[in-house]
Order: C-alpha cells, then sequence, then structure tokens
C-alpha cells in the first residue's frame, strides 16, 4: 500500500510539475511586423518541437512605432517576456535603465564572436544583453536582363560604376540607378555607407573616428561625399521626391538597371520582381584595392529583465545561438545573414552572392551607430541630410565634412 500510495504521490507531483511547466508562454515583442508569418510557420514550430514544455507567442508592433510601444509596456510591467533588440544605443539604454538582463553566462553566447556581440554591450564589453540574430550587408542590386541587353558588365572599380552608369543613361531605356531623396535615410544608408568603408578602410576608419584620429574633414570621409555627388545626375527625373517605396517599385518594376541595397531587399525583390536580379560589391577606387564592405549588425533577441518566465526564456535564447536556428532563419528570410560562427549555407542565390563579400572583404558596420550619435546634433541624422544635399548639389562634399565634424566636436571630446 506503502508503494502504491507513493507512485501515485510521485505520478501526481510529474504530473502536476508538467502541467506547470506545459503552461509556461513566452512572449516575443519586435518591430518586424512582416515576419509573422516566417515566425508562426517555422521558428517557433522547430523550438517547441525539441521543448514541449515552452509555447511561445511572437507579437509584433509597427515598425515606427516600437520603440514607443515598448517602453510604455516596460514601464507598466506589460512587456513581454523577450524583446527583440535594435542595435547599439536603443537597446543599451533599455539595458542601463534595468529592462534588459546581463545574459553574458548564456552558454549559447560562445557562438558569437566578439563583433557580433558588440552591438548589443556596454561600451567597455562587461555586459551582452542580446543574443544576436542577424546582420544586413550592403551593396547594388541589378537587373541581369537589362545589362545582358546593354552589353554591360558587373563593374568592379568605381570609374567602371560611372562608365556603367553613363552608359545606361545614354541608351534611356532605363533610369541608371532607383533611388531618391524625399525620405533621407535612403542617402547615407545606400548611398554613403555603402560606398564609404572603401575610402575609410572599414573598421580602421570607423575606429579612428571614434578615437579622434581621424576627422570627418579628412580626405577619407569627405571622398565619398565626391562620389556621391555625381549620383545625382543618374537617378533620374524627379528623384528629390521620390520616396523609399517609389524606388523599390521602381526597379522591380523592371524601369531601372540598378538599385543601391541593403540585403533586407532580396525577400520582397524575389516576390516582385519577374527578372533575373544579380548583385555587385561596392566598387573600389583602383583595381586591386582591398575592398570593404557594410555588413552591419542589425537585430538580436533579449531577456526582458522584469520577465517572471526567466529559465523559459533563457532556454530559447540558447536556441537561438544554436545552429539549427542560424539555419531555419538565414533561408527562411534571405538576406538577413547569419551572425553565428557556424557555417550556414544560403540557398537563395543573391543571398549566396552577398553573404561571398564576407570572404573577400573586411567588415565594418555603419559608421554613425556606435556612441558618436548619442549627442546634439545627431550624427546619423547629420548624415542623412548631409548625403542629401550633396547628391542634389546643393552642399559641396567639403562643406558637408566640416558641417559633420563641428557638430560632432560640439559634444563628442574625443573630435574637440
Amino acid at each position: 500500500m506503502k508503494t502504491k500510495a507513493l507512485s501515485a504521490i510521485l505520478l501526481a507531483t510529474t504530473t502536476l510539475g508538467g502541467a506547470a511547466w506545459a503552461e509556461t508562454t513566452l512572449t516575443i515583442e519586435s518591430w518586424r511586423n512582416d515576419d509573422l508569418t516566417l515566425w508562426q510557420d517555422q521558428i517557433i514550430p522547430a523550438f517547441e518541437a525539441s521543448n514541449p514544455g515552452i509555447k511561445v507567442k511572437f507579437t509584433p508592433s509597427a515598425p515606427a512605432e516600437y520603440n514607443a510601444v515598448l517602453n510604455a509596456k516596460l514601464d507598466a510591467g506589460s512587456a513581454g517576456d523577450l524583446i527583440t533588440c535594435r542595435p547599439f544605443d536603443t537597446s543599451l539604454g533599455l539595458y542601463q535603465n534595468g529592462h534588459l538582463a546581463d545574459l553574458s553566462d548564456l552558454d549559447g553566447m560562445a557562438n558569437f564572436s566578439d563583433v557580433a556581440k558588440s552591438a548589443w554591450q556596454t561600451d567597455d564589453g562587461a555586459a551582452t544583453f542580446c543574443v544576436p540574430m542577424a546582420s544586413v550587408i550592403h551593396g547594388f542590386i541589378y537587373n541581369k536582363d537589362a545589362f545582358a541587353e546593354l552589353g554591360l558588365s558587373v563593374p568592379e572599380t568605381e570609374a567602371e560604376f560611372f562608365d556603367v552608369l553613363e552608359k545606361i543613361k545614354e541608351d534611356g531605356s532605363y533610369i541608371p540607378m532607383a533611388m531618391g531623396t524625399n525620405d533621407q535615410w535612403e542617402a547615407a544608408t545606400m548611398g554613403y555607407n555603402n560606398i564609404g568603408p572603401n575610402y575609410w578602410k572599414g573598421e580602421e576608419g570607423r575606429l579612428a573616428l571614434l578615437s579622434g584620429a581621424q576627422k570627418l574633414t579628412d580626405e577619407a570621409w569627405v571622398a565619398p561625399y565626391r562620389a556621391l555627388a555625381r549620383w545625382g545626375s543618374y537617378l533620374g527625373d524627379g528623384y528629390e521626391a521620390q520616396t523609399y517605396p517609389d524606388s523599390q517599385n521602381l526597379f522591380t518594376l523592371g524601369r531601372a538597371a540598378i538599385y543601391p541595397a541593403g540585403s533586407w531587399e532580396i525577400t520582397g525583390f524575389n516576390a516582385q520582381a519577374d527578372f533575373e536580379m544579380g548583385a555587385f560589391k561596392p566598387p573600389v577606387q583602383n583595381a586591386g584595392d582591398k575592398c570593404y564592405i557594410s555588413d552591419h549588425t542589425d537585430i538580436a533577441i533579449g531577456l526582458n529583465a522584469a520577465s517572471p518566465n526567466a529559465e523559459a526564456a533563457r532556454t530559447f535564447l540558447n536556441w537561438v545561438g544554436s545552429e539549427e536556428f542560424a539555419n531555419i532563419y538565414a533561408n527562411a528570410l534571405p538576406g538577413f545573414f547569419s551572425l553565428s560562427s557556424f557555417d550556414v549555407p544560403m540557398q537563395d542565390p543573391l543571398a549566396q552572392e552577398f553573404v561571398s563579400w564576407r570572404g573577400e572583404c573586411g567588415s565594418t558596420i555603419r559608421s554613425t551607430y556606435q556612441i558618436l550619435s548619442r549627442g546634439t546634433p545627431n550624427l546619423e541624422n547629420e548624415t542623412w541630410n548631409a548625403s542629401v544635399q550633396v547628391i542634389k548639389g546643393a552642399e559641396s562634399p567639403e562643406d558637408a565634412g566640416k558641417r559633420l565634424q563641428d557638430g560632432l566636436a560640439s559634444w563628442y571630446d574625443p573630435q574637440k
């Protein structure tokens, strides 16, 4: 009888324990509302299959509203267990305000390099508070049909790049490049910080700017503006009023031959364009020069420090650091490249082309994202404006460099 009673107690305990654990539901906050189907159909089922005691809900907000919505939820104590992290200062602020937990001791963190983790660490690297998920790579996407029709070769140098643009313009069948300046950010993100690393030598220049060893008036930082100043002739009539969606449509409808791009466009372009696409990396200044690409740390995920389900959440975060997650995410969302140390084969040919540049070129991140946009004037926003003004011919490259340098020096001690 005692044995039967003990067995009954153990069974009840196990059943209750299992039931309690089965009721653990993790909620993920994110701005990537376009990823909802991916999470529901692929990522979450894969995790739940190997972790049957944990359920996961993906509850995104509109991208433009995410920061405000998330902060309001965190302040009210109603935010989800897992927080999708933007890079650098936005997430650093959440950590400093006690909203994100320190994940430095998470086993899965061993699968990421210091560079991969840098966007979600304190300035001294002592604490890491989000598990890196993906980066995006900058370059140019082009219409292969248009290039074949016009007998064009993929440019490798700056001179070849402008020669290709001139030939497309002379033919008149296509707008040479689809990019507008109405929304401003594209001019800096797909313009200045796309081509710029080849001039300032990637991380070497970016870190020199942080230390004060280089200034925005130096040739390496002004020269990309000189190149941008030539772009205006090739962007088509009315580019000044052209929005980001306008540019996407011009390219996918086959009206433009080249699109200054981030790899995040791949999925949408694959769905919308009915022509074959290729990609080429930012042209170097001279044949034989070492190339550099913007391989920008873009998205990660962290633990709400107030989550009542921290143990289950850490189980999920360890899985995000796994090879299984890296393969699912990178291939379900081509153009968002794994930051893990695993070798993740790409199935999409355009994604394969972008990620292959990692083996050829030095990688860096956007020059304005770490530390340099904490003050007023904000260097990121000022770079948007300067890039637009230079393309439109309203400001000289030299004047743009001086304006940005003066603004940075007004609040950033290493540049004073």
